[in-house]
């Protein structure tokens, strides 16, 4: 992309929305289940959606015409068209209000909150702050703040010094995310992106070394994770930044500290070389 980088004009999208409606097919936590916890039995009507699986949910279905070189629609409908090549989902904060029920209708309400343009290290960076909303009938079921971070194209040898994460984990789990897997939740969350399964596109032109895992995917483990050892107690709020990119293939350690009086929970994650991936944090409920 060459166009001038015109931050005026993108910033006339904000205020921009968008709805998606959905039924909430049982057969798509059931599928989800399978890839991330193993398990193959039917989940039915009824059942509460878990956290963040509403992320395979109020999916765009923008025309196989209408994709840009990356794999993504087309920017300049919806999102603003910024004129930079490499996107990145950089964080979300999210709260949680009542349960979302499977095979019921729900609606969530889109809207561009904010455009912002920083200087990086590496050169220019765009945030765009989208906010959803996901209303069951007229109850606010829960609130989903999402930020998206386009960058100039990787430069040769251009790679950010690591972070340490935190010390003393009171528990770790570990991962090793393959391409099916990566296939599998791109699938389930129709995500055309292509540096997760086009293994020429993202080495050749985006500059990695080998496919990247989603964010949302590790953002979506650290958090199964975090209730597998708190368990009992409901998610209240959930907040993650991306701070650095996972490989397919390489491994994938979840940590988390002990949540402390009020339900508040440090999280992390981190690579096999003890780089920080991700930083984050939950909010539980206290039974």
């Amino acid at each position: 992309m060459t166009d001038p980088l015109d931050i005026a004009h993108l910033q006339t999208w904000i205020g921009r929305t968008e709805t998606h409606d959905d039924l909430l097919s049982p057969w798509t936590a059931s599928a989800l289940a399978a890839t991330l916890r193993n398990d193959d039995q039917p989940w039915p009507a009824g059942r509460a959606l878990p956290p963040l699986w509403h992320w395979c949910y109020f999916l765009p279905t923008a025309p196989q015409i209408q994709l840009g070189p990356d794999g993504h629609p087309a920017r300049g409908g919806f999102l603003p068209p910024v004129p930079l090549p490499r996107r990145m989902w950089a964080g979300s904060q999210l709260e949680f209000f009542a349960p979302l029920p499977l095979g019921a209708p729900a609606r969530k309400t889109s809207r561009v909150a904010d455009v912002t343009l920083k200087q990086g290290k590496a050169g220019a960076l765009v945030f765009v702050k989208v906010a959803h909303e996901v209303h069951a009938g007229d109850t606010l079921v829960l609130r989903d703040l999402h930020d998206i971070v386009y960058r100039e194209a990787a430069k040769p040898g251009e790679s950010a010094p690591p972070q340490v994460p935190p010390a003393d984990a009171a528990w770790s789990n570990e991962h090793r995310p393959d391409a099916t897997l990566l296939f599998r939740y791109s699938a389930l969350t129709f995500n055309s992106h292509r540096i997760h399964y086009d293994h020429p596109y993202v080495t050749q032109v985006e500059g990695y070394e080998d496919l990247v895992v989603h964010g949302p995917l590790i953002a979506t483990l650290l958090l199964e994770a975090a209730q597998q050892h708190n368990p009992g107690r409901q998610v209240l709020g959930y907040s993650f930044k991306a701070v650095r990119p996972l490989t397919c293939g390489r491994l994938l350690r979840v940590c988390g500290h002990a949540a402390d009086a009020d339900g508040k929970v440090a999280l992390w994650a981190e690579d096999g070389q003890g780089a920080l991936l991700m930083q984050a944090s939950a909010e539980l409920s206290s039974s």
